[in-house]
């Protein structure tokens, strides 16, 4: 569709039109009333872009004077940006620690790209993070410019006036552009990839499009989605003049985007093994849990996706949107569906787009967590369609003069819960800036200061600690440390097997770490005696909570453990006689996947979660289990009578198991007394069921299905021969 005529009354009117026509200025002289036409626009789109730019400072110079005059970021997760972008700048792409193997903890690889060149020219210490954040702003204004041309070109000026205005006064955009995170460069890019669709659609030529998409592939995982249904949409469109231009190379040029896509996911398995990216590791919940369990899959993303409707229906008493916005939003996009007919595949591509985003962030379990900042690049878009939406209503007036009226009256109330709304961003910005700041970046200026230069240090926020401490880090959660993911979603017991399975001189010589989630519990490793009883160091978390006791962090104080390792490894010892052919180290990520380890639970959605325990001078990890396992034994003798020796704590009502060798049953086992303390139990097979090298053990419920069922903690089995 093109752009319609220069007054409110003749845009509105062209906008009930199923394609409305061109421009043609009513003047003597066309040519200069277009140039002047075009220039009182544009300044238009200054106006917008400058009010957001204004407001945007103004979110900086709150969170300046929460801070003693310190910029600060509200997010830990900007640091780890920052590192990145330092360690690409010093010539360390991807190595969170120089010499480290590269990592994919950065969720933005394009601007972990942009953050390197701005340090390679300069912006260093402090001008780093306020290079990001003005960054952030810039674009966002820019944005919000742009989202006043599609308004504009997709129904009428007085839409693309309202929609750019309402995004420039968007306090979760503007938080989110004041963060220091990629919201508004992923912002941009895309209201720019859809802007840049609108104006080559008309010519059927898609030059600039396809490079912006692929731009926004490459800037967030929610941007690689929206860009696949751009492609989809341009696609469409040149299918459709197939007949009257030549479209395999413009259509091969349109899958730049898929390409861009690729190559990233190439990149990720070349560098790190692994098509997934760390953080999907951590926090999807595909992974996030030792067992995965279809149905708990299901019900916690639909509880995320219900949470996130509730908040752009503006139903959950949060100021992120006024009362029923997202009715008003498919309203806009239905009108245009059914009266633009030129767009439907652009349009389709953004609905489509805009439910493939909300499904695959609600698969996150930090969905809903940090204001929602995974969301706030499509809010421009939102917001857009929201006004649309308006427009839309209004036209069933009658009489042009109330459909006007009715469509400004309806919008300056919807500014209105914006504006009312802006001055509890700013305050939001700048009480969770001050909680890091109370937080993770005092906790990375004491490491600098008190901690050797060689010292390694586990930390579960690993963000400022890295930035402002100077030292080698680990990321117990995984996010920058490959491998720590899984073992830090298995339980306690699997992330210090990780840990104490590395090279004496790699292990973390000091935690920094509070106790909740998310990550691995972590005052069983005080309790087990790997860290110290009293912590070195402890920082109280100061900083105010808001109105409803919410903060940023999700704990109360922050603490400094020394690590001590001379018991590390203690549990593998086979606490009996014996010829021992074969161990399983249950807890243990690697040896478990050697031998086929599987915890049965008689219930699904139960988690054999794992442990670390320590009795006597032994510490050792296991599994929680409530009905069975199944595991395999190798290098066996053939024939000759195996006995199996399980390290066992039984503290549930049926401590029994039946035991099965290659399916065939050979017995049951007691496993132990009912005590708050582990014991070697053990049991024999007999010698005809060992048949090969290689057997399969399964230990069932004696009464399959029904409870109580066989309730222990195994921690380790020994084949002795």
């Amino acid at each position: 569709m093109t752009t319609t005529a220069d007054t409110d009354r003749q845009s509105e009117t062209a906008g009930d039109e199923t394609e409305s026509a061109p421009e043609s200025p009513r003047t003597a002289e066309p040519g200069r009333r277009f140039r002047t036409l075009l220039a009182r626009r544009d300044r238009l789109a200054w106006l917008i872009g400058g009010l957001s730019l204004v407001l945007g400072g103004v979110f900086v110079v709150v969170d300046m004077a929460y801070n003693q005059g310190n910029l600060i970021a509200p997010l830990d997760d900007v640091y780890i940006h920052l590192q990145y972008g330092k360690q690409l700048g010093e010539g360390h792409p991807f190595q969170y620690n120089t010499g480290d193997p590269i990592s994919t903890g950065a969720s933005s690889l394009l601007y972990a790209f942009v953050l390197g060149a701005a340090y390679v020219v300069g912006f260093k210490g402090a001008l780093f993070l306020t290079f990001a954040v003005l960054f952030g702003v810039l674009c966002m204004a820019i944005t919000a410019g742009l989202v006043y041309h599609l308004g504009r070109a997709l129904v009428s000026r007085a839409v693309g006036v309202w929609a750019g205005v309402l995004v420039a006064v968007s306090g979760p955009l503007l938080w989110g552009a004041a963060s220091g995170m990629e919201v508004g460069l992923t912002s941009l890019l895309v209201t720019g990839s859809v802007l840049a669709f609108v104006k080559e659609r008309p010519s059927i030529r898609f030059r600039w499009t396809p490079l912006i998409a692929a731009a926004m592939a490459l800037v967030r995982p929610e941007g690689m989605i929206f860009a696949i249904m751009l492609c989809g949409a341009m696609l469409w469109t040149l299918w459709g003049a197939r007949r009257e231009r030549k479209v395999l190379l413009p259509a091969l040029w349109t899958l730049l985007p898929l390409a861009a896509t690729a190559a990233q996911y190439l990149f990720y398995r070349l560098a790190t093994g692994t098509f997934t990216a760390n953080g999907v590791q951590s926090k999807s919940h595909l992974n996030d849990r030792p067992v995965f369990y279809l149905g708990q899959f299901i019900d916690r993303t639909v509880a995320n996706i219900r949470g996130a409707v509730d908040y752009f229906n503006g139903m959950n008493g949060q100021d992120f949107a006024f009362p029923g916005m997202l009715v008003v939003f498919l309203v806009g996009l239905a009108y245009l569906l059914v009266t633009r007919k030129r767009w439907r595949p652009l349009l389709l591509a953004v609905g489509l787009g805009f439910g493939a985003v909300v499904v695959s962030v609600s698969t996150l379990s930090t969905a809903l967590i940090h204001e929602l900042r995974y969301f706030h690049p499509f809010m421009p878009l939102y917001i857009l369609f929201t006004v649309c939406g308006v427009y839309a209503l209004t036209r069933v007036a009658f009489a042009e003069r109330a459909r006007r009226i009715g469509m400004h009256v309806l919008l300056v109330v919807v500014l209105l819960f914006s504006l009312v709304a802006l001055p509890t961003w700013g305050v939001r910005l700048g009480r969770e800036a001050a909680t890091i700041r109370d937080t993770d970046v005092s906790l990375g200026a004491w490491i600098d200061g008190n901690l050797p230069q060689d010292a390694i240090v586990a930390v579960k926020d690993v963000g400022a600690v890295a930035y402002f401490g100077n030292r080698k880090v680990i990321d117990t959660i995984g996010l920058a440390t490959n491998g720590l993911a899984e073992a830090s979603n298995n339980g306690t017991g699997s992330l210090y097997e990780a840990l104490r399975k590395l090279p004496p001189g790699e292990r973390p010589d000091y935690f920094a770490i509070y106790e909740p989630q998310p990550g691995a519990p972590m005052r069983p490793l005080v309790d087990a005696g790997i860290l110290g009883p009293e912590p070195l160091q402890t920082l109280p978390v100061r900083a105010p909570a808001d109105l409803t006791g919410f903060r940023i962090v999700p704990f109360e104080d922050l603490k400094v453990y020394e690590a001590h390792w001379q018991l590390a490894g203690s549990g593998e010892a086979c606490p009996v006689p014996g010829d021992v052919r074969d161990y399983l180290n249950a807890g243990d990520l690697e040896s478990e996947e050697a031998h086929d380890y599987e915890a049965r639970m008689e219930q699904p959605s139960l988690q054999p979660n794992s442990l670390l325990r320590r009795q006597d001078d032994v510490i050792d990890s296991g599994r929680v289990i409530v009905g069975g396992e199944a595991f395999t034994a190798h290098n066996l003798q053939q024939g000759k009578p195996l006995k199996i020796t399980g390290r066992i704590l039984a503290p549930g009502e049926e401590r029994s198991v039946r035991v099965l060798v290659d399916g065939r049953e050979v017995g049951v086992w007691q496993l132990g007394p009912k005590r708050d303390r582990w014991t070697n139990e053990s049991f024999t097979v007999p010698g005809d069921a060992i048949t090969s090298s290689t057997v399969s053990v399964e230990l069932e419920p004696v009464r399959p299905m029904l409870s109580p069922y066989p309730e222990y903690t195994s921690f380790g089995y020994w084949f002795i021969q």
